[in-house]
């Protein structure tokens, strides 16, 4: 049996494109996986017709950006963490409203380079078949290079998909909404990609054995480096 080293995505992302560990970073990620997680609940409850209410969700956001807080060193003020809730209410709603509201996230995929390394890949949310969405509670368009890198991967996993970003901006009052198709790699973003992430997954990549792997595989040879037919 064959053995590959494995990374996830972010890990990828975080070694190319490295954030620093401000207060206000941290702020934003504890605000942005509370948002993650519960448009992601909210999301695959009411596809299976279990019909959460809003103030359920909302508070799920509210547990979970507390327990993110403890894990840092951030501390808000009343007035802080007022603007921080109206914020995550206010993309809740939005989301509620916007077509990517009741789509299911897609089973992880393993990004195969060169039968050596591989990267899991699983953007947020997709309709099935021909297109994926990435979501963001903020305004990413034009993508900056860490976002278009997470993209990018996840249209290697995903080739016959189309990609598009999904912004619900936090800071703008109402919500701004925008859903934008990302345009394919071109051939020498999907070798660049390829080469920095299999530098990277052996460097820092988990030993694993490829047999083992329960996850649907797409194959990539650094010497042809298409996307699957």
């Amino acid at each position: 049996m064959g053995s590959i080293k494995v990374v996830a995505t972010h890990d990828v992302v975080q070694a190319l494109h490295p954030r620093p560990a401000s207060p206000d970073d941290e702020l934003g990620k504890a605000v942005g996986t509370a948002i993650d997680s519960a448009l992601s609940r909210y999301s695959h409850q009411f596809s299976r017709q279990l019909r959460p209410t809003h103030p359920a969700i909302l508070a799920y956001a509210v547990e979970i950006l507390d327990d993110r807080l403890l894990e840092t060193d951030v501390e808000l003020t009343a007035a802080d963490r007022e603007t921080v809730l109206a914020q995550i209410d206010g993309v809740i709603r939005a989301f509620r409203k916007s077509p990517v509201f009741g789509l299911p996230r897609p089973r992880s995929r393993l990004i195969l380079i060169g039968e050596e390394v591989g990267v899991y890949a699983q953007p947020d949310y997709w309709d099935g078949s021909l297109r994926f969405f990435e979501m963001k509670s903020y305004h990413a368009m034009p993508m900056p290079p860490d976002v278009a890198l997470q993209v990018r991967c996840f249209q290697l996993a995903f080739p016959q998909c189309e990609g598009y970003l999904a912004c619900f901006d936090r800071h703008s009052t109402p919500v701004r909404v925008s859903i934008d198709r990302v345009p394919p790699p071109t051939e020498d973003e999907v070798r660049s990609t390829l080469e920095s992430a299999r530098t990277i997954a052996r460097e820092v990549g988990v030993e694993k054995v490829l047999e083992y792997i329960d996850a649907p595989v797409i194959r990539y040879a650094l010497g042809s480096p298409r996307p699957p037919a």
